[in-house]
């Protein structure tokens, strides 16, 4: 089985074309600012809504000690949580829900296959993501090569933070590689991330020797790698590779502030303002003259 947390058809940010982004759940990282937090942990996790919730008391019906009304509000207990499969879909609201589902590889390809036509029509495809997807195991594989089966286009969002014998097992099964490059710093990389930048950019160098192409996406985040010399840095590293044709610079946003309300952890990156696209012509302009694509993604 494969946990899911999301499948976000019609999206045209994330490879050629029309694709299916498949969001799995699981990741070897940290990062603070992450937009996904529902992400970070391989099972599924309680998402609470305080703000639409009614009190219809469904969920505390469950009757484990999970969740409880405390001074007339709800309190979610998630260490008391031993089996979260219980809360599927018992919130009338929809103020509580489990985020993160078991799907067989077959559950996911019924999804896919709805988009086919959309996929022929743009030269599209699947994306997989997350979360990390390659960390899932063979079953990934096993979806990866039901989807080549079908002439499908796949491409994968990865931190290349695992071992390089399992991103090994991927290299000839997909076709594009979205890799984030975050920072050089294994000090600052590991402050932020809790992962270690040396791995990352090894795998990097061993990806590159492979090869295949890949995208490198940088992540701009204020407090963290947003500055002239931290950019650049990245930009040169980047340039340095044989098999990188593009560079996306990805803006920091708060958005997924209420997200992590929602699984009752604290966001340390609330408080830090947007970049603006503006802002980061300067390094579009840099690694055009490096001899790189550059685009702004939203």
């Amino acid at each position: 089985m494969l946990t899911v947390f999301n499948i976000q058809r019609y999206s045209i940010h994330d490879g050629n074309g029309v694709r299916t982004n498949i969001f799995f759940k699981g990741c070897p990282l940290r990062c603070s600012w992450c937009n996904n937090p529902e992400s970070l942990d391989p099972a599924p996790s309680i998402m609470f809504d305080e703000r639409i919730c009614h009190k219809f008391g469904e969920c505390r019906r469950i009757g484990n000690g999970g969740i409880i009304l405390e001074n007339d509000k709800l309190v979610i207990n998630r260490d008391l949580i031993l089996d979260t499969t219980v809360y599927n879909n018992i919130c009338p609201s929809k103020a509580l829900i489990v985020s993160g589902q078991e799907k067989t590889v077959l559950q996911i390809l019924q999804e896919i296959e709805k988009d086919i036509p959309f996929y022929n029509m743009s030269g599209g495809g699947v994306t997989l993501t997350g979360g990390e997807p390659l960390s899932q195991g063979a079953e990934l594989i096993d979806l990866i090569i039901q989807l080549k089966k079908r002439g499908i286009h796949v491409s994968a969002e990865t931190s290349l933070h695992l071992p390089w014998e399992t991103i090994e097992n991927y290299v000839n099964l997909i076709d594009l590689f979205l890799v984030d490059l975050k920072h050089l710093d294994n000090d600052k990389f590991t402050e932020y991330t809790g992962g270690n930048a040396t791995l990352v950019m090894e795998n990097f160098k061993k990806l590159d020797e492979t090869g295949r192409k890949f995208i490198v996406r940088v992540p701009v985040i204020p407090g963290f790698n947003f500055s002239s010399a931290e950019l650049f840095a990245i930009i040169d590293f980047a340039a340095g590779l044989k098999h990188v044709s593009e560079i996306n610079f990805i803006p920091f946003h708060a958005l997924a502030k209420e997200k992590y309300l929602m699984l009752g952890k604290d966001y340390t990156f609330g408080n830090h303002r947007c970049i603006e696209k503006s802002e980061l012509k300067p390094f579009t302009e840099y690694a055009e003259r490096k001899g790189l694509i550059s685009k702004i993604l939203n």
